[in-house]
């Protein structure tokens, strides 16, 4: 019999599976000539270039979006509706008479 964290794990690594299978894919999509291109944008943003900055975000944010990742600020926007909707159930339920 295998434990819960044994079972979770498993999960976990079949999650990671996955999502590197969907990087290969988006890799292979890509080609070599546009994984070049993102590798010369991102060392001129180490570079410090300010123009190569924008259009190497833009294309790492729509990279992480095709293989199903969420930005900090989507992630954060979630949590945020999450909190309100929360919020709102529990102002419903301490406005409900009690049942006896």
């Amino acid at each position: 019999m295998r434990s819960g964290s044994a079972a979770g794990s498993g999960v976990a690594r079949d999650r990671m599976a996955e999502r590197g299978s969907d990087l290969a894919a988006v890799v292979q999509r890509l080609g070599r000539d546009e994984l070049r291109s993102l590798a010369d944008e991102l060392g001129a943003l180490w570079r410090g270039d300010s123009n190569a900055a924008e259009r190497a975000g833009a294309r790492l944010a729509g990279l992480f979006r095709e293989i199903g990742l969420v930005t900090r600020d989507e992630l954060e926007d979630a949590e945020l509706r999450i909190a309100q909707l929360e919020h709102r159930l529990r102002l419903l339920e301490d406005g409900r008479p009690s049942e006896r």
